[in-house]
């Protein structure tokens, strides 16, 4: 009898064990996010959507989208600027506890996309004209991710992230700061 409780003992401990491993390679996980360009957040924001797939030691592949949308004054008007971009990356572990409930990551990703101006409008209603254009851009990002386990399955994520975009009209230097949760499948 005693080898019976031993048994299924050893079987509940190793399925506890099993469920409280994080970060396992080839492991996929699915975030989102949002942030703010600058103070005003209600005009200049970013919502982000994030495919991580884990490698070892904690690093992880990036591939996202994300929509970027500002606020510009002009006079009277505000107009609107708009930036649609999809990254690739990979992202290092530089800090982190044995148990990974709390890390620290830096990631660097490629960047390309479109930019629209006052969504493809050029005339504004004084009789104005925009000279800049709506163009493809490409470059370069960084993130600094400080992520913290809820459970298994679940992390909240602080990230500062900037991007450096060419082809651009806009500001070509483009820091920002969020939040999201990343759910791993």
């Amino acid at each position: 009898m005693m080898k019976y409780i031993f048994a299924v003992m050893l079987a509940l401990w190793s399925i506890t064990a099993v469920q409280a491993q994080r970060m396992l390679p080839k492991q996929k996980g699915l975030e989102v996010n949002a942030g703010m360009l600058s103070k005003e957040v209600s005009d200049n924001y970013y919502l982000n959507l994030t495919l991580t797939v884990n490698g070892k030691n904690g690093n992880y592949w990036i591939w996202g989208a994300e929509y970027t949308h500002q606020l510009s004054d002009y006079r009277d008007v505000r107009i609107p600027l708009e930036t649609y971009t999809v990254e690739v990356g990979y992202s290092l572990q530089l800090l982190g506890d044995a148990r990974k409930t709390i890390t620290l990551n830096a990631g660097l990703t490629a960047a390309g996309g479109y930019e629209t101006i006052n969504r493809s409008n050029a005339m504004l209603p004084d009789g104005s004209t925009i000279l800049d254009k709506d163009n493809f851009v490409f470059g370069t990002g960084g993130r600094l991710t400080l992520e913290a386990y809820l459970s298994d399955r679940f992390v909240l994520l602080l990230q500062g992230r900037t991007k450096v975009l060419w082809g651009t009209d806009l500001k070509q230097f483009r820091p920002s700061a969020g939040m999201g949760l990343r759910f791993n499948f």
